[in-house]
């Protein structure tokens, strides 16, 4: 008895030990996000059998880490070449889009049609590659939204023309605070898809503006060929091309998914009503609140 009850007792007291760090590892574990920094917030242990383990754990932490480094350089690389590419071809399409205008009586109508799709795919690559990393290019301040659509308009005049759209444009002079950049983009991608998917029979777009107590609402609305109720729920999702894709010609399927990631990272709510034969319209809400900040 005298030889056993201190072992015994010294057994009884290095397992509540154990019990008590392990519990308390597992405790932490279960209450993070992300599991790999579990060897970052955990104590060291006082003891041989923890302190295997804790070394383990560190030293699988530092591996993932330089892993994830490594791929994170690759991506940044990547990315880098992408944004300094496109702005490289913008050049030679606008060269191009200039040369075509300068002579439109010898040029066959369809070029600068698939012209302006290259630099709207070229558009859309950039603002793609950017989704994640927002911040970088983001300025905040009074954006003139009568401006930003007249300048979309523009933008598309030659489209609106050949295609005979009517655009019914309501007194849309307000201000709200977001990026110009990238909500002209925004809108810019809603009326290529309107122009687009537009009837060939008295087509028209209507865009028009509403104050409320806690925004403003940006409507724009066509009478095109709609959306079918099975795929009005699936218009905001990456490579949906749906019905009218097929139909149309071949579609990315990018527009819409971008600009709802857009939407979601300037804190503007984005809104599709469709009905098939019948016409699409789509809202943006701006807040009034101009301090906010991006979406993280």
């Amino acid at each position: 008895m005298l030889w056993f009850l201190p072992l015994i007792s010294y057994i009884i007291l290095e397992f509540i030990k154990f019990n008590k760090y392990y519990k308390n590892v597992v405790s932490i574990c279960d209450s993070l996000d992300k599991k790999y920094l579990l060897s970052e917030i955990i104590e060291e242990p006082d003891f041989a059998e923890g302190k295997i383990l804790y070394d383990l754990l560190s030293e699988t932490n530092r591996s993932m880490r330089e892993s994830i480094n490594y791929y994170k350089n690759i991506q940044k690389e990547y990315e880098e070449y992408i944004e300094m590419w496109i702005h490289e071809i913008k050049t030679p399409i606008a060269s191009t889009l200039l040369l075509i205008e300068n002579n439109i009586d010898i040029m066959p109508l369809g070029i600068k049609e698939q012209i302006k799709n290259i630099e709207n795919y070229v558009e859309q690559v950039l603002y793609y590659s950017k989704i994640n990393d927002v911040n970088k290019d983001y300025i905040v301040k009074s954006v003139n939204l009568e401006l930003v659509v007249k300048n979309v308009i523009r933008k598309n005049a030659s489209d609106f023309i050949n295609k005979k759209i009517s655009i019914n444009l309501d007194d849309i002079n307000e201000n709200v605070y977001t990026d110009s950049k990238w909500i002209e983009f925004i809108i810019n991608q809603i009326i290529s898809n309107s122009i687009k998917y537009s009837v060939k029979i008295s087509p028209k777009i209507s865009i028009n503006l509403i104050k409320n107590e806690n925004n403003t609402i940006l409507t724009i609305e066509d009478n095109g060929v709609g959306i079918t109720d099975k795929d009005i729920r699936k218009v905001f999702e990456k490579g949906f091309t749906g019905n009218n894709g097929r139909k149309f010609g071949r579609s990315t399927g990018m527009g819409l998914y971008i600009c709802k990631k857009l939407c979601d990272k300037l804190g503007i709510g984005i809104n599709l009503i469709s009905k098939e034969n019948e016409g699409t319209k789509i809202s943006l809400a701006f807040p009034y609140d101009k301090n906010r900040t991006l979406v993280k």
